[in-house]
């Protein structure tokens, strides 16, 4: 389904036309090896629901552009939040104060006709009030499954986004991207003890996939199952012990301890526990790693990235052995190798920089129930919640949303108050099981760096890891 209006009509108005902003570009970028001339509108809409009401929903557009000049490791960069010819060259005097380039200029990306989404725009396709009654129906469900069930919180949330990428040569690539997220967080109550639950589901694709009854319905059973066992839970052991990782949104772990490491910039300047590892086993045989921006409808895809270069499947780690980092151009062209299509922004008002897109570990050959009997003593990590990491070290401390433990090789107890604490590096040399079952998550990943959020997908198979420090309020 596609949108009636030409999206490109969003970038371009009375104030700047396609050839005004290929001149632009030409005309500012003269001296620079690399840069472009990025436009974006972009439009979102937010609603929460809670305590059986519409508490909040909000409307936001905007438009505008950044400029960059790349020479050497110099950036020049500007930005405003207007789509004008005027502005344009005003921020063009920036550029005028970069280094003139000395070598040859950067080539343009490969360009693609690949479409991973629709570019229809989900605010437009639903009536505000079907998206209230959503929010009302789930509510409204979620309280009459059980009465334990003191508390519902709903959010619904949409973007539409509009991309061109200008560059210097006359090279031009447009992208349009939708968003959509489903949340729902379910409170219950027993015996004066209240736990929490929670469920999220998102993508690159329309409204009616959230609007769908069965998927809401999947939330809500998983929010509530999440608080009923939670309500169930004893303090959680502390020490180093063996984890069972589970498939799916676990990976964020990985993506946080293990990912950041494998950016280009941080291997560029020697900063990464990875750096100059090309080629170096670096974790157990059996594990392999990949960005992939390419899998369709996912919220970490890209159709290109935010310099233009279409994404793809980048192998990072194979078998146990570093192969490669994920890169924008800059990165890339200092070190030699090609761009992975990894160069994002939140918006046009920042430089883009190498970012994850979808990163995962691949499925393996062991039996996840074969891996739990492996287990004496030690716990399940179902699903976490935040988590804190230093990217250069990649030290790591995550807390477990829904756990277990282990007791001879079955599932024991539900546990709470557990933290996982120890760093990607050598949490990677200490898996001893991969299993078959790899799983992304449902599509509610945010990532920052550098003061920059965008969205991104994790996923994993169950992963059995030897020797993980648990932190936890009750003696082991």
């Amino acid at each position: 389904m596609a949108s009636t209006a030409d999206p490109r009509s969003f970038l371009y108005r009375d104030q700047l036309s396609p050839d005004a902003a290929k001149r632009l570009a030409a005309d500012a970028l003269a001296r620079a090896d690399d840069g472009e001339l990025y436009l974006q509108y972009r439009r979102s809409e937010a609603f929460g629901f809670d305590d059986g009401r519409l508490k909040t929903a909000s409307y936001d557009s905007n438009a505008g552009f950044g400029l960059r000049a790349v020479s050497g490791e110099m950036t020049a960069f500007a930005h405003a939040s207007e789509l004008s010819e005027a502005a344009i060259k005003r921020a063009a005097e920036t550029m005028a104060l970069i280094d003139p380039a000395t070598g040859a200029k950067a080539a343009a990306p490969q360009g693609t006709n690949h479409r991973l989404y629709t570019d229809a725009d989900p605010l437009d396709l639903v009536p505000f009030a079907e998206k209230v009654n959503l929010c009302q129906a789930i509510d409204a469900a979620a309280r009459a499954r059980d009465p334990r069930v003191v508390q519902v919180s709903v959010g619904l949330s949409g973007s539409w986004s509009v991309v061109e990428i200008v560059r210097p040569d006359g090279f031009t690539a447009t992208d349009v991207r939708p968003l959509v997220r489903l949340n729902i967080q379910i409170v219950a109550e027993s015996n004066g003890r209240r736990e929490t639950g929670s469920f999220g589901i998102g993508g690159r694709y329309l409204y009616e996939s959230l609007f769908d009854e069965t998927t809401w319905q999947r939330g809500i059973d998983e929010a509530l199952a999440q608080a009923l066992v939670n309500l169930e839970s004893v303090a959680a052991p502390a020490g180093e012990m063996t984890v069972l990782l589970g498939p799916g949104w676990p990976g964020v772990l990985l993506h946080e301890a293990i990912g950041h490491g494998l950016e280009g910039d941080f291997n560029r300047k020697g900063t990464s526990a990875f750096s100059g590892r090309i080629g170096e086993q670096v974790a157990a045989r059996g594990i392999t790693i990949v960005d992939d921006g390419s899998i369709e409808g996912r919220r970490g895809s890209l159709s290109i990235d935010d310099e233009g270069t279409p994404t793809r499947e980048t192998v990072l780690i194979e078998d146990g052995i570093l192969k490669g980092y994920m890169q924008d151009r800059l990165n890339a062209r200092l070190m030699g190798v090609p761009a992975t299509g990894n160069g994002r922004r939140e918006s046009y008002a920042h430089a883009p920089m190498p970012r994850m897109t979808n990163t995962f570990m691949k499925a393996g050959r062991d039996d996840p129930a074969e891996l739990l009997a492996r287990v004496k003593k030690g716990i399940f990590a179902k699903s976490f919640g935040g988590g804190q990491v230093d990217i250069v070290s990649g030290k790591f401390v995550f807390s477990c949303t829904e756990a277990y433990r282990i007791e001879d090789g079955k599932l024991g107890a539900p546990i709470k108050g557990a933290t996982l604490i120890g760093d990607g590096p050598t949490v990677l040399t200490k898996v001893t099981g991969v299993g078959n079952d790899f799983a992304l998550d449902e599509g509610i990943g945010v990532c920052g760096k550098g003061g920059q959020s965008v969205p991104a997908g994790v996923g994993q198979p169950t992963l059995l890891v030897e020797g993980l420090t648990v932190g936890g309020t009750a003696s082991n």
